[in-house]
């Protein structure tokens, strides 16, 4: 194999490939990547065996073959070369080892055989259709927060995909919880994703997937089955396996009855909440809201009997409550919210609250109170 690529270019195409791979594999095939060279192309592919990356780039082969290196050491070598330099990749000897040449710059890695890496061949996705990369972004990052990272409940952790009729009209719906908050985010179902099974992305693949859409802003095309789901768009090709588990009936816990309703300025609220719980040095950073006619406060206290107050004018004429919210995830709802005013729907202080974007009813958030 010998073949010669610009710098950037396999750079960027490192870069796709290379977080897909753990630091700290037991099986040392998995550390490697797969270099294709070949009808003048250059194919990488890596996989954690869950989740496999392949993307391509033109080069000039000059002697067609496969072989694999260790993938985070290519990445450095690449990354730490000048820039516009033109790299020439070639096996050496018997294919034991892979040259890494530019300039005066000379690398040679230890390689291991291309038959040892997983076989990555076709699998039958049923299901297919074509979503906007801005339509993907927003879905994830409407909902993704909310995805739990306890491994004993493994069924939360992803992103529930599945396809639900709301109102009158089909919709592609994204749920996530960690049994302490809720993000669902809904969008008028594609074409070709009526009858799609309910599928759960696990939160690495919607890690991996939404740092390579960043890039693109080409369609992408996600096709899938009840056991795998793979999205492609330019020359990436994203295959992962999905969460084996039942994700729990979520619309059980969105509560319909909430009759007090606040509207507030989203930004003026999320600032002050954070300005507040600076004071809380308890993990859970504690708030409390007084709510009454006309203006919410907010308060925080610390161990040490540190105290921070403030106050936000809000549209709302029903009876005074209290209620308290962990900080973090208050934050982490209103960053999410777009538009100028939240509508936050209340029962009572122990009962779990509603909040929306009053100009965007496609995101819809459940956050569960606390004691404060």
């Amino acid at each position: 194999m010998k073949l010669t690529i610009e710098r950037a270019a396999l750079l960027k195409t490192l870069a796709h490939v290379q977080s897909a791979v753990e630091r700290r594999n037991t099986i040392p095939i998995l550390s490697n990547v797969l270099i294709d060279a070949g009808e003048g192309r250059l194919s990488l592919t890596a996989t954690d065996m869950d989740l496999t990356v392949v993307d391509s780039v033109p080069a000039e082969i000059g002697e067609p073959g496969a072989t694999t290196a260790p993938v985070h050491m290519l990445y450095d070598i690449v990354r730490k070369l000048p820039e516009g330099a033109q790299i020439e990749l070639s096996s050496v000897g018997d294919g034991g080892q892979i040259k890494v040449e530019a300039g005066r710059s000379v690398f040679t890695l230890v390689t291991l055989p291309r038959e040892d890496f997983p076989a990555t061949g076709e699998v039958d996705l049923p299901h297919a259709f074509t979503l906007q990369p801005g339509e993907l972004r927003n879905l994830i990052d409407r909902t993704r927060f909310a995805i739990s990272t306890e491994e004993t409940r493994y069924y939360l952790n992803g992103i529930y995909l599945h396809a639900v009729e709301s109102g009158d009209i089909d919709v592609l719906r994204a749920v996530a919880t960690d049994g302490h908050r809720l993000a669902r985010f809904e969008m008028p179902l594609p074409d070709g994703a009526a009858g799609m099974p309910g599928v759960i992305v696990p939160r690495k693949t919607v890690n991996e997937l939404r740092k390579l859409i960043d890039e693109t802003d080409e369609a992408v095309g996600v096709s899938l089955s009840d056991t795998r789901i793979r999205f492609s768009f330019g020359a990436t090709l994203l295959t992962s396996k999905l969460i084996d588990g039942t994700f729990p009936d979520y619309e059980r816990v969105i509560p319909s009855g909430n009759d007090r309703i606040v509207r507030v300025r989203c930004q003026s609220f999320r600032e002050a909440v954070d300005r507040v719980s600076t004071i809380s040095s308890e993990k859970s950073r504690a708030v409390k809201l007084k709510i009454a006619a006309g203006a919410i406060t907010l308060s925080a206290s610390s161990a040490e009997n540190d105290t921070a107050t403030e106050e936000v004018e809000i549209d709302y004429d029903g009876p005074d409550m209290e209620i308290g919210f962990n900080s973090r995830y208050l934050l982490d709802i209103t960053q999410q919210i777009e538009g100028e005013d939240a509508r936050i729907s209340l029962a009572d202080s122990a009962s779990p609250t509603v909040m929306s974007d009053v100009s965007d009813s496609s995101a819809l958030y459940v956050l569960m109170p606390m004691r404060v």
